[in-house]
């Protein structure tokens, strides 16, 4: 049975979107930080550094706590692993961006959330509460990844974007453009 939406649950949902209103222009951005720096690995690290230096603010205007630091040996390793995924997010991002297009790699990463969350959720992994995966949940799950099929087999083949040389001179018109295509074309990167 569907519950009704609170005005803080509604707000809490509309902060979310905009947040992920952001996120296809990270990919955007990254992807082209990756061809402006020759190589995808140094966005990511680029990226990464904006992050920190953005956050490191913050954590002074909200009068954050110093870190404890002694108990980060006590964590279960997984606690680690947003580290991770933000690099491979990030990486991923910026190279599958530019041959998929915004919409489909976004779509496609939406559904991988979806699917994810629905299995975090059902089984209250990573400390949350259990929130059972139920036929209603399930259906908009499968409408999602019906939405990314749908996102890619209509999706036209690519077009150079504005500003760019035409499929057949990009090779001359970015000095990193096989590296982008075929990274293992040049092992000494």
């Amino acid at each position: 049975m569907p519950t009704s939406l609170s005005l803080s649950t509604a707000t809490l949902a509309c902060a979310a979107l905009v947040a992920g209103a952001l996120v296809p222009l990270q990919a955007g951005s990254n992807a082209a930080l990756g061809r402006a720096l020759g190589h995808p690995l140094w966005a990511t690290v680029a990226s990464l550094l904006v992050s920190l230096l953005c956050v490191l603010p913050a954590l002074f205007v909200m009068h954050a706590h110093a870190p404890l630091l002694g108990r980060a040996t006590q964590l279960p390793v997984w606690i680690w692993f947003g580290g991770i995924a933000g690099v491979i997010y990030i990486t991923s991002a910026l190279v599958l961006t530019p041959r998929l297009g915004a919409t489909t790699f976004i779509v496609s990463v939406i559904a991988g959330q979806m699917l994810t969350s629905l299995l975090i959720d059902n089984y209250g992994l990573m400390g949350l509460p259990v929130k059972p995966a139920n036929p209603g949940r399930v259906a908009g799950v499968l409408l999602i990844f019906a939405g990314m099929l749908l996102v890619q087999w209509f999706t036209p083949a690519p077009r150079p974007a504005a500003g760019q040389a035409s499929a057949g001179t990009s090779a001359e018109a970015s000095p990193h453009a096989a590296r982008e295509i075929e990274p293992s074309a040049h092992p000494h990167t």
